[in-house]
């Protein structure tokens, strides 16, 4: 194990000795509706290649983090399956794992509430573990982040908890919990999605935004749980219920993302891809000609499954068209055969067929597009054959009498469409 790309020793140690990750991945994912028709938000495929969720555990194995539990709920299949042939990469004979849990109803009968109240129906997952510290994920965020950095602020600091945060603009802060924060990182204040926002000292312009990122000592972790368990009035969650209550009782510190990030270059890139608007804009990133998330740090891939398939492959159609690539990227087994490919990804075993023309598009695994078939700003799910000579994003009337239409114009083609 080398330390370019796991980490030095004495980085692991005070991450996988003490540290268990509890990652959050039952999210419903409503407003990406239709992607998360049959799959939960951190399975959504993204960037041709990856699932949300291996950004998340993939920061986790490069920190060093061996015990990972991952929490499902809603529509699991695909990501537990995922989980099965992309992360069983762990050694249980060494006391590390990556392992879905979903609700037991071991607290009662009714399924997770909210964020705490996962927590707290697992909580003797965490007394099993004899951790010292409780890192707290998200599964439906895209950044690469060392977390090896946080837990040691967090030791330094002497912290209860500690919370990573970045600055937001503060006109987008609104949908953001916000933070206030001393010269000395302490957390003085939190508000969930405020409609004024607190910004910070001597920039009005800026707010300091929780990333949803959390260590806390066990114990503390523990003694909160149970507390906002008692009370009838929370709605369970860790930005409504649980941090207003342990910034006034315990020492919660401010962690900056963008500031020591460790080993990962730093591109200081965090998205929620909550909304098929965002999660469109997140994946034409990759395609700037340079891009704002670095996915080509050799240090620290990104890792997930992938299928035995052939190299990519552009072909000339008949004997008067070519095959035409342009600022795209295109999965392992996809046949670009006389069609245009403008500006797009394509996920593994695509075809586009002669004179078809792609541009502004996403397409998810073994896509058909027929001959003369024309998409624009388009997503289109898994297995979908497109016919020949159909047009798919030129006509806003038309379209939204078929499909899906997101605010800014995206025309969302689900898997089990009839075309």
């Amino acid at each position: 194990m080398s330390e370019s790309t796991y980490g030095g020793q004495a980085k692991l140690n005070i991450c996988s000795e003490d540290t268990i990750c509890f990652l959050l991945a039952g999210g419903q994912g409503s407003r990406l509706h239709p992607l998360t028709a049959d799959r939960a938000k951190p399975s959504v495929p993204f960037g041709g290649k990856y699932r949300i969720i291996d950004f998340p555990l993939s920061n986790c194995l490069h920190s060093g983090i061996r015990r990972v539990l991952v929490l499902t709920q809603y529509k699991s299949h695909s990501l537990q399956k995922h989980l099965r042939d992309a992360w069983s990469i762990y050694n249980p004979e060494m006391g590390e794992y990556v392992t879905a849990v979903p609700p037991q109803m071991r607290t009662g009968e009714s399924w997770y509430s909210g964020t705490a109240d996962a927590l707290f129906q697992n909580l003797y997952l965490l007394e099993r573990s004899g951790a010292k510290r409780v890192l707290i994920l998200s599964g439906d965020h895209i950044y690469r982040m060392d977390y090896a950095a946080i837990l040691r602020r967090h030791a330094e600091l002497d912290a209860d908890l500690s919370v990573a945060c970045m600055r937001v603009p503060v006109k987008e802060a609104t949908g953001f919990g916000i933070m206030s924060v001393d010269e000395g990182d302490r957390v003085t204040a939190f508000e969930e999605k405020p409609s004024h926002p607190t910004t910070l000292p001597g920039d009005s312009q800026v707010a300091m935004a929780s990333m949803g990122i959390y260590v806390f000592n066990t114990d503390v972790l523990r003694e909160a749980l149970n507390q906002d368990h008692a009370n009838s009035k929370s709605s369970h969650d860790f930005g409504h219920d649980l941090l207003p209550e342990l910034i006034r009782s315990r020492r919660v510190v401010g962690y900056q993302f963008g500031g020591d990030e460790g080993r990962v270059t730093p591109d200081r890139y965090w998205r929620d891809v909550g909304t098929v608007d965002s999660y469109f804009d997140v994946n034409m990133d990759l395609l700037a000609s340079n891009p704002p998330l670095d996915l080509y740090q050799d240090s620290w891939p990104i890792r997930t499954y992938q299928g035995q398939h052939p190299p990519a492959r552009v072909t000339s159609g008949n004997e008067t068209s070519r095959g035409t690539i342009e600022n795209s990227m295109l999965g392992n087994g996809s046949i670009v055969s006389g069609g245009t490919v403008i500006n797009s990804i394509l996920s593994a075993r695509v075809k586009i067929e002669d004179g078809a023309q792609i541009e502004s598009s996403i397409l998810f695994d073994n896509v058909h597009v027929g001959a003369g078939a024309r998409l624009r700003r388009c997503i289109v799910d898994k297995d979908v054959r497109i016919p020949a000579g159909i047009r798919i994003g030129y006509d806003a009337e038309d379209d939204a009498a078929r499909f899906s239409i997101s605010p800014n114009g995206i025309v969302v083609v689900p898997k089990d469409v009839q075309l």
